[in-house]
């Protein structure tokens, strides 16, 4: 879901997600999940396994993730920063912070899963528009009362230049005039359209390369990445055309993956419109004779 929206994001700021410089607040589980895929996908577009890990920041609670930190888990090791390239940063101590980062990797990107409120400050914020004209900030931890920064705030910050995405539901910002929706990236938006591709495919498992083919399916919904206007993902009203538009792409993946029969586009779109579930209650209508074959009693009579 965040991959969707940060390709959908980076199209919109007129580049790809190869292009962008990543900085996490949150090196858990999950952050670190996100620059996996993050990673994979820079690696689609051309970059080297080490270009992209490059381009990946990952700060926690005792600062950005390098070779010299002891005690890490499998999962962050993979993701540190190389001492060697720091050596040039301006920085306190061996503890780098999210700011420091900021001021020295400039990133274009800033994502937060830290579940802790406001560390997103107003001096990061800005120091992150300084040098990128169009800054794409996710605070996504939840509830809304976890939220790394306001996305009100944000867009004050940035003079209205940066693309908001958060994981809780925000209503739209007003900043000087102009309506800024804010996209919640919810995976409402892209889990039923995996599921209803893994069934009209008819695919054995779930690889990767279908979950990449969803978040880019998502993108192509994008009204602002595709018209230039409107939100970063699309209306939650339009959900069942969207639902589609990924099955096609998860269902297609799963044929080049080989853990699906090989089918013509046609087919496929068939078997989509054949799986596809519609919330309605069907009317039937049926004979009273067929059931009813002796006398009806009345209410309230006795045996």
């Amino acid at each position: 879901m965040t991959l969707g929206s940060l390709i959908a994001a980076s199209r919109a700021a007129g580049s790809q997600l190869r292009d962008q410089t990543v900085a996490f607040l949150g090196a858990g589980s999950a952050g670190c999940g996100i620059a996996e895929q993050i990673i994979a996908q820079m690696k689609s577009e051309g970059l080297s396994e080490e270009e992209a890990r490059a381009r990946v920041f990952m700060v926690d609670r005792f600062g950005l993730l390098t070779d010299k930190l002891p005690n890490l888990l499998d999962f962050q090791s993979k993701l540190v920063q190389k001492s060697a390239s720091l050596q040039q940063w301006q920085v306190e101590s061996d503890a780098i912070s999210l700011l420091e980062v900021v001021r020295n990797a400039k990133p274009t990107v800033l994502i937060g899963v830290s579940g802790q409120p406001g560390l997103f400050t107003e001096e990061l914020i800005r120091e992150m528009h300084q040098h990128c004209p169009r800054p794409i900030v996710m605070p996504l931890s939840n509830p809304t009362s976890r939220v790394e920064a306001r996305p009100e705030d944000i867009i004050n910050w940035t003079d209205g230049a940066a693309l908001v995405a958060t994981g809780s539901p925000f209503s739209p910002v007003t900043y000087k005039d102009q309506l800024f929706p804010i996209a919640q990236c919810n995976n409402s938006y892209i889990f039923p359209g995996i599921g209803l591709g893994v069934l009209a495919a008819g695919a054995k498992r779930v690889t990767d390369a279908m979950l990449m083919a969803a978040s880019r399916a998502l993108a192509d919904c994008s009204p602002l990445a595709t018209d230039g206007h409107g939100a970063l993902l699309p209306n939650i009203d339009d959900i069942q055309g969207v639902s589609k538009c990924i099955a096609m792409e998860v269902g297609k993946a799963a044929q080049l993956q080989g853990v699906a029969v090989v089918t013509s586009e046609e087919a496929l779109s068939k078997a989509i419109e054949h799986n596809f579930w519609r919330p309605q209650y069907r009317i039937y209508s049926v004979p009273r004779s067929k059931f009813l074959t002796g006398p009806v009693s009345q209410a309230g009579s006795h045996a």
